[in-house]
Formats: C-alpha cells, sequence, structure tokens
C-alpha cells in the first residue's frame, strides 16, 4: 500500500533493485491485474508475486531499473493513472549472457482506500 500515488515509481525500482516478487505484488488490490514485460498476465497478488518470481530467477536475475520521465494524472479524489519510464539494464539472455539494455513504460491506475493506494491495473511494457 502506498501512502500518495507519486511514490509507486521509486517504490516499484526498489522493490525490483531487490527482486522482492511479493513485495511487488503487495502493491496490488486482491483483484488487481498485471502484464509484464515478458507478455505475462497476473490477475491477483498471489499470481502477480509467483509470475515476478519466475521472472527474476531467469531474464530478468540481474536486471536494473533507472528512473526516467513520469506523468502522475489524477482522476477526482480517489483515482490516479501513473506513466512512468524506466531504462532496464542486465537482461540475461536464454544461455545467460547478456543481453543488453531497453527502454520499458510502466503504466499504473490506482485507487484510494481506507489504508492508502494501491493498483488496480499495471502494463510493464517495452517501450517502441
Amino acid at each position: 500500500m502506498l501512502s500518495d500515488p507519486a511514490e509507486l515509481a521509486r517504490r516499484f525500482a526498489a522493490l525490483w533493485g531487490t527482486r522482492d516478487a511479493r513485495g511487488i505484488a503487495a502493491l496490488f488490490a486482491p483483484d488487481g491485474e498485471f502484464l509484464s514485460l515478458t507478455g505475462g498476465v497476473g490477475q491477483n497478488p498471489k499470481e502477480i508475486a509467483e509470475l515476478l518470481a519466475g521472472e527474476f530467477a531467469g531474464a530478468f536475475q540481474r536486471a536494473r531499473l533507472v528512473t526516467g520521465r513520469s506523468r502522475l494524472r489524477p482522476i477526482g479524489e480517489g483515482a490516479a493513472v501513473i506513466w512512468q519510464r524506466f531504462v532496464l539494464s542486465g537482461l540475461v539472455d536464454e544461455n545467460g549472457a547478456e543481453a543488453g539494455r531497453i527502454g520499458a513504460a510502466l503504466c499504473a491506475t490506482l485507487e484510494r482506500t481506507g489504508a492508502g493506494w494501491q493498483i488496480v491495473s499495471a502494463q510493464f511494457v517495452v517501450e517502441a
């Protein structure tokens, strides 16, 4: 849970850096959905944690995120959309070799609850 939607990019990058799949999944609503860089989909925090754990054990085992531009758009008092650009480096190919770096974007819709802000839907995709 986040106290402010503006915290999302920093928190996501920090949790990614420690390969904390459960920590990232905990940012989601109980019915939250996530589309990952690999095209995998999780439709609740348990599935999201499992998806990310598998990715952290594979292509993203050494990956690092550097934050770039971002935009935050509040939608009334109880919702917000965040778009965050990252540069992802340290990717590993199927042979375990360095696979370079890519630009990626995290687009997330958040809702305010009594306990704070949570993600209801997020897409983490390669930038074209």
